[in-house]
């Protein structure tokens, strides 16, 4: 039962964070209340990093069921693993502009001209928080090898193509052809290995 709170928790973290980003939710607030629209960002943190920490307290009371029993090569793996998708989520993370990306402030940036960032990370995928992210949940299930894990993993894989399908719709929305041509010269996840020429 208790797994299966989890699965639910997840898939409502999940749909509330695609659908409180949707852009037509975005317009008929900016129009209903443009005003108090400018700390949308604001409510939208506070309530993803609420009910993320209620999933991450629920984590600590879920009864320990091992799926694969741990190996030190698995557990070193599983570190380097999750090492890496930390990297990747700071250098990400370095950047945007966290007042601007948790709502701390309004946005400074007109909407008709924002800024597509596409260096650093970026360059090498267009959704590296994403990227990071898998990865660190990935890390976390070949270390401990839990069922708590392997949901935390597994319900984030599921979600992933529907995320990002929505949310490429939304920068399509917002930046257009800027955003269409970056989309055919990085990949949406894995990163291109370059071949050297010559």
């Amino acid at each position: 039962m208790s797994n299966l709170l989890m699965v639910l928790s997840w898939g409502l973290f999940y749909f509330l964070h695609t659908a409180l980003a949707a852009s037509k939710l975005k317009r008929i607030l900016k129009a209903k209340w443009p005003e108090r629209y400018k700390w949308y960002r604001l409510f939208y943190s506070i309530l993803s990093t609420l009910l993320f920490v209620a999933i991450l307290v629920q984590a600590i009371f879920l009864p320990v069921e091992l799926v694969y029993p741990a190996t030190q090569f698995g557990q070193y793996a599983g570190y380097m693993i999750a090492t890496a998708g930390v990297i990747i989520l700071l250098r990400s993370l370095k950047q945007v502009s966290m007042k601007s990306f948790l709502g701390i402030l309004p946005e400074k940036i007109s909407e008709s001209n924002p800024e597509l960032i596409t260096s650093g990370m970026y360059s090498q995928v267009r959704h590296p928080l994403y990227f990071g992210l898998l990865l660190v949940f990935a890390g976390y299930f070949l270390v401990s090898g839990t069922m708590g894990s392997l949901i935390h993993l597994g319900c984030l894989i599921l979600y992933l193509p529907l995320g990002i399908y929505f949310e490429e719709k939304n920068l399509i929305s917002l930046y257009g052809e800027r955003y269409r041509e970056y989309k055919k010269e990085v990949p949406p996840f894995f990163p291109k290995i370059h071949k050297k020429r010559g």
